[in-house]
Formats: C-alpha cells, sequence, structure tokens
C-alpha cells in the first residue's frame, strides 16, 4: 500500500502549559515516523506552537491544507489539552477537505492535576465533538475516550483510520467495469447505476461481442498471448485443459487489460453466464481470479454492487477480496454454512488452487466449453463479509458486514469453496431475506467490519447493518 498524508490539528487554550502543546506536537510526528505516515502540520512559527487556537489559527491552518488538499486522505485532531473546540471546527470547515477526521485526547496523569501539568481533554474532546456535530462534519472515535498518542491503543486506532481512510477515498472515486449485460436469470444483479454515481462511484460499459471480436482478432502466435500463457500457467496448474482454452483464456485477459487501462479501471464485474461458454467457448474465471489477486477486483454475473463490495473490502484490508454465494448449509450446525462459487477466487484463497471445468455449466454447456474454472478450498483463518446494495424503491444505498472464521470442517465438493462459522448466522440470514439483499456477498480473510461500519456510515452516509456488533 502507498505512504498516507494525514493532516494534524493540535488544539490549545493558551492558559494551559505550553509545553503541553509542544509535547504532543512531538509525540505525533514521532510516531508518524514510525509508521510511515506523512504530515501536513502547521509550522511552529506559523502560529504559537503551530497550534489552533483562534479564527487567525483556523484560518491560516485551512490555507496550508486547501494547499495540500489533493494529497491528504484524512485529519487527526490532537488535543494535548482542552483544546479550542470552535478553532478545530472552523479550520475542518474552510479547507473543505471532506476526508475522514479521528479525535484523539491525551490523558491525564492522577499525580499531575496541578495547573503546570493539568489537561482537561478529557472534557475538551467531547466540546470538539459536539462542535462538528454542529458543523455537520463527519469524525472517528477512538477506542477509549482518552489516550496517550505513543501506546499500543492508539497505533491500533490509528491503523484502523488509515483502513477508514484508504475505503472512503478509493470508494468516492471508484471507477467499475460492467462487461456484457447482466444474465437475464439474474434480476438479484440489477442495481441503480445513478445511486451509486451519487456515491462518486462511476460505471463504464462494454458490450461482450466487443470483447469477443477484439478477442478474436489476436493471432494465437502473438507476443502478448504468449506472455499471458506464461502468466496463467505460472498461476496455477493447468490440469488437462486443452491448449485452445487456454489460448483463449489469454486472449481474453489481453482485452480485458487493455480495456481497463484505457478507462483506469479499479475492479470489472463480468456475464460469464452463459454467453462466454456459449460463445467464446471458456470460463473466465482464471482471468478474473487473476485480476483479483493483483487487488483488480472481478466479480460475476454482472454484479457491479458485488465488486464495490470486493473492492470496499479489499481497501480495508489491501488484500484481495472474492465474490461468493452464500450457498450451502453445513448439517445441522445452524452457525456454519458454504461459501462457494463456479470458482473465480483470487489465489490467496485457494493454496491447493487447479484450473478446472465448471461442472454445473458443464451439464448445460458442455464440459469442454467450461475450462479456466478453478478449484480449491479456503483453509481455517479470518473471515468479513460484507455486501453492498442499491435500494432503488427508497432511492439509497445500504450494506451489510460481520465477521466469522473460514473453518476446516470436511466438506466433498467442486469448485471454489469453504466452510464458515458465524455467529448467529441464522439470524444473519433472517436478516438478508427480509431486507432483499442479493445471494451474492464478498468476503475477505482478514477482521474489518468495525472499518467499513465507520466508512459507510460515517463518511459515505449508507445506512449498514453491523452482524454480531453491540448496536447492531
Amino acid at each position: 500500500m502507498s505512504k498516507m498524508t494525514l493532516a494534524v490539528i493540535v488544539g490549545n487554550r493558551d492558559f494551559f502549559p505550553d509545553r503541553l502543546v509542544s509535547e504532543g506536537r512531538a509525540d505525533i510526528l514521532r510516531l508518524f515516523g514510525e509508521m510511515g505516515i506523512e504530515a501536513v502540520i502547521l509550522d511552529e512559527d506559523t502560529t504559537k506552537l503551530g497550534a489552533v487556537e483562534t479564527w487567525q489559527h483556523a484560518r491560516r491552518c485551512a490555507d496550508l491544507f486547501r494547499s495540500q488538499r489533493d494529497r491528504i486522505d484524512g485529519v487527526l485532531v490532537c488535543l494535548p489539552n482542552f483544546g479550542d473546540e470552535k478553532g478545530v471546527a472552523d479550520t475542518l470547515q474552510l479547507s473543505e477537505l471532506n476526508v475522514p477526521v479521528l479525535v484523539q485526547a491525551y490523558p491525564d496523569d492522577l499525580t499531575q492535576l496541578s495547573v503546570e501539568r493539568r489537561r482537561d481533554a478529557f472534557c475538551g474532546k467531547v466540546s470538539v465533538c459536539n462542535n462538528l456535530r454542529q458543523y455537520g462534519i463527519g469524525y472517528t472515535l477512538t477506542h477509549r475516550h482518552t489516550v496517550h498518542p505513543l501506546t499500543d491503543s492508539f497505533r491500533a486506532d490509528l491503523r484502523n483510520f488509515l483502513a477508514v481512510c484508504r475505503v472512503t477515498k478509493g470508494l468516492r472515486r471508484a471507477r467499475i467495469g460492467a462487461i456484457g449485460a447482466r444474465p437475464n436469470a439474474f434480476n438479484t444483479t440489477r442495481y441503480s447505476e445513478k445511486l451509486l454515481q451519487a456515491a462518486g462511484i462511476s460505471v463504464n460499459t462494454i458490450d461482450l461481442s466487443e470483447v469477443f471480436g477484439a478477442a478474436e482478432k489476436i493471432p494465437a502466435d502473438d507476443a502478448r498471448v504468449k506472455q499471458h500463457l506464461e502468466r496463467i500457467r505460472g498461476y496455477a496448474p493447468c490440469g488437462d485443459t486443452p491448449d485452445r482454452s487456454m489460448t483463449q483464456m489469454a486472449r481474453l485477459a489481453i482485452v480485458l487489460s487493455d480495456w481497463m487501462a484505457q478507462y483506469d479501471l479499479q475492479a470489472t464485474a463480468i456475464q460469464c453466464w452463459t454467453s462466454m461458454q456459449s460463445n467464446f467457448g471458456i470460463n473466465p474465471c482464471t482471468v478474473m481470479s487473476m485480476m483479483s489477486e493483483q487487488l483488480l477486483p472481478s466479480a460475476c454475473e454482472v454484479d457491479i454492487t458485488g465488486v464495490v463490495s470486493m473492492y470496499a473490502l479489499q481497501l480495508a484490508s489491501g488484500t484481495p477480496s472474492a465474490l461468493v454465494d452464500w450457498n450451502n448449509n453445513y448439517g445441522d450446525d445452524d452457525d456454519k454454512c458454504v461459501m462457494f462459487h463456479c470458482g473465480n477466487w483470487a489465489k490467496s484463497f485457494m493454496p491447493d488452487i487447479i484450473i478446472s471445468t465448471a461442472p454445473i455449466l458443464g451439464s448445460t454447456l458442455g464440459v469442454q466449453n467450461t475450462y479456466g474454472a478453478l478449484s480449491g478450498r479456503t483453509p481455517a483463518g479470518p473471515l468479513t463479509y460484507a455486501r453492498v446494495s442499491t435500494d432503488d424503491r427508497e432511492g439509497r444505498i445500504r450494506a451489510y458486514v460481520g465477521q466469522g472464521q473460514f473453518t476446516d470442517d470436511p466438506l466433498a465438493t467442486f469448485g471454489s469453496r469453504a466452510v464458515v462459522h458465524v455467529p448467529a448466522l441464522q439470524n444473519l440470514m433472517r436478516y438478508i431475506c427480509r431486507n432483499g439483499f442479493e445471494h451474492h456477498a464478498a468476503m475477505n480473510a482478514s477482521y474489518s467490519a468495525d472499518v467499513l461500519t465507520e466508512a459507510f456510515e460515517t463518511y459515505l452516509g449508507w445506512s449498514t447493518y453491523h452482524h454480531g456488533a453491540a448496536n447492531a
């Protein structure tokens, strides 16, 4: 992940000791150095101690932030003492950054509550948050109300906040490719392009006929075909996949790569069922898996909001995501189920990956036309699942998120598959069905539900159900 930049507002009230502000500023800069974060912060001679207290200070700080707007991912408000709530709020309003804001307040030492070391930031944080709410500025809180920056607790807060910044910034400028038309049988993957655009997510389209036409014009002995064949063979064992199917995969990869580069796309959703098999002779799963592994997520059945969900999880964790079906019960265990898809999950999910066929599709389309599907099993580990959905009836975007575990429970089947344990799974399934969510979800091998909830609700304004959270 690229280095991130945070703007820093150090709050101050001048009847508190100056050294508290200087110490706080030094702590933050030391922490940023340790974590590889770039800072945009007032010089100590631009305002008193480089802090913000007055209207004039707010204007100078806002001018600095505006001049660096394109590189600022978020704002840290540091309160070494009570701070000035108007100064903080005015700075953010004048800067017009529209990025996530983390509010940190120093704890007092019970042995140093004299005038020389008293902070009162416990109280000041309440006042700052009150003003931010009045100004309509979204903000994020630390796990503990007051916390010293040079503690493990705050380091965890800051790591999570950086992830919130990545999700918020990434989704507000996401460019998604829709490749082909939604399969006629899949009303569940319908979505509102206009609602997504209002959130900053652009959708670009291409017809499958254009893809197939461009692919078929690429000679089998083209140097790029040979390069992509090497990449495919290096990505996963090919088994008995015919040479023609391999060449078709390479051609498809070339066309999609060129098109994505032309329109600066970060993710795609592809019509694989059933035109790809009937008219191009392969399953696109291997190509899609390779893109997802390269952090260019790709979803099936033109599920645009599904790939938005994948991209959000990827931004939060920095690791690949996959699109899955909530597919099967796991015997009589109410808190376990099987996640499944024909075979396009990123290699990260399947250490035993192999290029194979799609038996379900092959039963009607001919197995020979389904080479390219991947088979493999996800081992035990952490799980976060998420689903973003456009609700046209209410004119809003909504989502659900939650966490669980991949398990090593026995599972005798084919395709890309996993057994997962989700606490209170039956309640989650009732929520999904009652609220009309899709049968697809995105999954990621991380614990990122808190990050997504904060980004979705606080900064994107999406109604979000966090399964298993205390306030769910």
